[in-house]
């Protein structure tokens, strides 16, 4: 497709654009700020001023038989995202993209124990931002079907990379879990992450949805113990979950208190995919 729109432009929408520019696409980006529309418009992306929070800055957004990456976070609080209403209603009539690529997350299938994660799992989220995203996927998927649009559904696991490591964690001594007590996580290299968008559009149908993982199952002190080693930083102090309730953040419990094996078989199987990074250790060497 030669017209790319992405809503939610950061380092996975940047490395979306790029492979799309070495088409010869031309891609255009949403953008809320005028820092950030400089700094899209020196890599060549074409930018629209809009704010997901305020419906009526949409208008000039053009979607006309584009492909559409929407990658953008739901505002925090709550068991909704208003921003995916926002965009969904703000799209007249003779104005709708070819196809709409989500990227959500793994939250959505919850505490999931030791059983594989397959797309066939249902979701369960537990925490709000699970809701959240799972809304936003169904509201996506019900306005695609009222309006003939195709919508495929990317259920993202940890995303690292270069610039994207627990640099600020282990720099602030951040502990984490007892490494015999940290539940399974799974991580995906974000270049890895940006193919299976692209091949997403070209080899994905209308109601797919994908697990996007490497495949290796790891946890999060395994995690921060490789990217403490690769940085120069102490491995973190290990702590038992009663002492983790205390000195953790939420958001830290909460990424420690679901466990989940995702299958990646669907995406590398229907996908085309080949990992350029199936391991972290060879996922770190590039991140130095």
């Amino acid at each position: 497709m030669n017209n790319v729109v992405i809503i939610g432009c950061g380092d996975i929408g940047r490395r979306i654009a790029a492979l799309f520019k070495e088409k010869g696409a031309a891609v255009t980006a949403l953008s809320r700020t005028e820092g950030k529309a400089g700094q899209l418009q020196a890599l060549g992306i074409g930018v629209v001023s809009g704010d997901l929070d305020d419906p009526a800055s949409l208008a000039e957004l053009q979607l006309q038989d584009a492909l559409v990456y929407y990658l953008a976070p739901p505002p925090g609080g709550g068991n909704m995202d208003s921003r995916m209403r926002n965009f969904c209603a703000s799209i007249k009539a003779g104005n709708s993209p070819r196809r709409i690529i989500y990227m959500s997350t793994s939250g959505v299938y919850g505490d999931c124990g030791d059983a594989l994660v397959t797309e066939e799992t249902p979701p369960n989220p537990q925490t709000a931002r699970g809701k959240r995203r799972l809304d936003a996927e169904t509201v996506l998927q019900g306005w695609g079907k009222d309006q003939g649009v195709a919508v495929i559904i990317l259920r993202v696991t940890g995303i690292y990379g270069p610039g994207r490591l627990p640099v600020t964690q282990l720099a602030s001594g951040q502990p984490v879990l007892l490494e015999h007590l940290s539940p399974p996580t799974n991580r995906i290299h974000a270049a890895d992450l940006a193919q299976v968008c692209v091949a997403a559009a070209d080899n994905g149908e209308d109601g797919d949805i994908f697990n996007v993982s490497d495949g290796q199952v790891g946890t999060m002190t395994q995690y921060f113990n490789a990217a403490a080693d690769l940085l120069g930083y102490p491995r973190p102090r290990q702590v038992s979950l009663e002492e983790a309730h205390q000195v953790m953040s939420p958001l830290m419990l909460s990424y420690i208190a679901e466990t989940r094996r995702m299958d990646n078989s669907k995406m590398l199987r229907k996908l085309g995919i080949t990992l350029l990074y199936p391991t972290l250790e060879e996922g770190l060497k590039v991140c130095r």
